[in-house]
């Protein structure tokens, strides 16, 4: 019997309700595209589907640059009021901006109503709040778990011992972040600099040395091996440009700017996909506290460990795990720009269905997608689109002629609603989505991140 995830109401054009979509889960072994202008309920949506991946023991990483996604914590096991009161807004004007009581009852009136209009029942919250362990990551901030992003080059991992082209992707996505730090090429197939740090590196894994960033700098000036590819080493890298590279590293190293991106947990994608106490996990990574580059740096290095961690697994045609990333704007734009996010993401959207692992991305700004990533995508979701290119974007992505049943549908979609073509079928729906059980209350600030943290 096929897995299915209960996204909503299937309606028609004319908005009659055609009874729940049920969405295939299998179908997004192929990946899915969500777009849909600001407003159009996209981020609901997407909330929605995890959810409902969560209550079908799906595991899930999702990769958030708005703040909105650690909205998955705020979902609790009862409609009682007390539990959504901390995250209620005030009304405009309230001295104390503490929302009323009166207030607090009324949104957790509508919310019951909603969600049971949805067939959600006050069980089946306790169920799913029950089952689900929701981890929140923040790099470079202590508002969540930290995160140490060079953990594949300072922290040796057992895949030098079982997985040496998992454990060499890893160390070069850490080198570059490395190298960009120093305001150095960080491109591996260009840059001298990466090529030594990288060799100096692994040949310390590989011996079971210290391989943290001072442990590198002696190695930079007197390098443990007499060759680099067939060129000698003074031949590839002068004496000058070596010590030019370690002063750098150096100081990289005494800055204070570098150890927020030293603390924490290892990055272990792997890890992050297991079950903590028989419960299936959804790991969000936000970024949004960080600044524009600071985000490609991060999200760059999360997905070249998802890629690793992609390819250890073995083959099947069923969905195993979910990776979500949600306004992937500026991060998988079309050729020549190559942030540290693209090449990661474009491989994930070839490779990772042979595993089971589907990839879904939404953005508000389909004229900014890779045409790849587009290509490899079975599954399109797609909400109000606010002008004629981006309709005609999408359309040319469907692989659908301008002015046909769905180009006409699509011009006139209401918000919150979306047209679905689903893998594998030229079948075109509308879907209404259930309301999630989570409490979509918006971006969240990293002070109010902190008071979800464990007591």
């Amino acid at each position: 019997m096929a897995l299915t995830f209960n996204l909503g109401t299937r309606r028609t054009v004319r908005g009659v309700a055609q009874g729940p979509f049920l969405l295939n889960a299998d179908d997004l072994v192929t990946h899915g595209v969500v777009v849909g202008m600001t407003g159009s309920g996209k981020t609901g949506l997407i909330t929605v589907l995890v959810e409902e991946a969560i209550r079908h023991q799906i595991p899930v990483l999702l990769l958030d640059v708005k703040g909105d996604l650690p909205n998955l914590k705020l979902a609790f096991p009862s409609f009682d009021a007390k539990h959504i009161a901390p995250w209620v807004e005030a009304a405009r004007g309230d001295d104390d901006n503490i929302a009323d009581p009166a207030l607090v009852d009324e949104v957790a009136a509508n919310r019951k109503k909603q969600l049971l209009a949805c067939g959600i029942t006050e069980k089946d919250l306790a169920s799913y709040c029950e089952s689900t362990h929701i981890r929140l990551i923040t790099p470079g901030s202590d508002a969540g778990e930290s995160l140490h992003l060079l953990s594949a080059l300072e922290r040796r991992s057992t895949r030098w011992d079982d997985d040496l082209v998992g454990a060499r992707a890893t160390l070069e996505a850490s080198v570059s972040m490395v190298l960009r730090l120093m305001g150095r090429d960080p491109d591996p197939a260009q840059s001298r600099a990466h090529a030594l740090l990288t060799a100096i590196a692994e040949r310390r894994h590989r011996a079971n040395l210290p391989a943290d960033l001072g442990s590198l700098v002696p190695d930079v000036f007197e390098p443990p091996f007499a060759e680099i590819g067939v060129l000698p080493v003074e031949t590839y890298m002068s004496e000058k440009a070596r010590a030019d590279l370690a002063a750098d590293l150096n100081t990289l190293i005494a800055s204070s700017s570098l150890a927020r991106w030293r603390e924490g947990q290892d990055l272990d994608v792997g890890k992050w996909m297991q079950p903590v106490d028989g419960k299936t996990t959804a790991t969000i990574v936000s970024v949004a506290h960080l600044q524009d580059d600071e985000r490609a740096l991060a999200l760059g290095v999360v997905l070249e460990e998802a890629l690793a961690w992609v390819r250890s697994l073995p083959g099947t045609q069923r969905l195993r795990a979910l990776i979500v990333f949600d306004e992937v704007y500026g991060f998988l734009p079309p050729h020549p720009q190559n942030p540290p996010t693209k090449r990661p993401m474009v491989t994930l959207m070839k490779q990772a269905r042979a595993s089971g692992v589907g990839c879904i991305i939404a953005t508000q700004n389909p004229m900014d997608l890779d045409y790849r990533a587009l290509s490899n995508a079975g599954t399109w979701i797609i909400g109000r689109l606010q002008t004629e290119p981006d309709r005609a974007r999408v359309i040319e992505g469907l692989g659908e002629k301008k002015r046909g049943p769905i180009d006409k549908l699509v011009q006139f979609v209401a918000p919150r609603y979306f047209v679905v073509r689903t893998a594998g079928s030229n079948e075109v729906s509308l879907l209404q989505p259930r309301w999630a059980m989570s409490l979509l209350r918006g971006p969240m600030t990293s002070r109010e991140l902190r008071k979800l943290r464990p007591s």
